[in-house]
């Protein structure tokens, strides 16, 4: 039996952090160790639109006039997702909501169907920490092979291992840029950390251990969860 086994119905956690927290490894890693489906909004848009679904058409309209994708179609995309098989038991859900109006239409969506979020896994880290992990990605030009400068540099600084060229980086990893999204994910995430606290249901990580560490943490508080159903 996996850590994710259901005993008081259908887990549905939520991953949050900003970025450069790790909440990608993290989620990936989870999924693995509970047997759930790993569910990022970004994947979701991008695999909807590629595949030309009703929602990913919908989504593709907005995002080519570089809009938001409005929360009812962002929503309907997790819903689709959930009624799938492979969520019969659960599902980590990473990058939405992002606000609080977000959590509240979310929040209803699950409720209507006699369900709601299990546990907000909400992973810290110091901005000042965030930017110096985020700013230190570069990529090849050519396939997008990612490195990092301090964790996974290059055999020769600012060049490409596999053919030669030289290393950009992307304008979103400049530091200036990183700063700017930080000061805005912070402004959205603090009411929507408050909300989630009043419900009981958030739970917090220190990011800036080593992954291993963060992981075993989340697994605890996980764990924790499913004895309280049992009690």
């Amino acid at each position: 039996m996996t850590d994710g086994a259901s005993f008081g119905g259908r887990r549905i956690y939520l991953l949050v952090g900003a970025v450069g927290a790790g909440k990608g490894t993290q989620a990936d890693i989870l999924s693995e160790r509970l047997g759930l489906p790993h569910l990022a909004s970004g994947d979701l848009f991008r695999r909807a639109t590629r595949e030309g679904t009703p929602l990913g058409e919908k989504a593709k309209g907005y995002m080519e006039r570089g809009e938001l994708v409005p929360d009812d179609v962002t929503i309907a995309m997790f819903m689709e997702e959930l009624s799938k098989p492979e969520a019969a038991r659960g599902a980590i859900l990473d990058g939405f909501p992002r606000t609080v109006g977000q959590a509240r239409a979310l929040d209803a969506t699950l409720a209507g169907q006699g369900e709601g979020i299990s546990r907000v896994l909400y992973i810290e880290v110091p901005p000042e920490d965030l930017v110096e992990r985020v700013s230190g990605r570069w990529v090849c030009p050519t396939d997008g092979t990612p490195y990092h400068l301090v964790t996974d540099p290059p055999r020769v600084p600012g060049i490409c291992d596999k053919d030669g060229m030289p290393l950009i980086q992307r304008d979103d990893d400049k530091p200036e840029v990183v700063k700017k999204r930080l000061a805005v994910y912070h402004e959205q995430s603090k009411p929507l950390e408050e909300r989630y606290e009043k419900q009981g249901i958030l739970r917090r990580f220190d990011g800036s251990r080593p992954a291993a560490e963060v992981h075993d943490h989340i697994r605890a508080a996980v764990a924790t969860l499913r004895m309280e159903e049992e009690l």
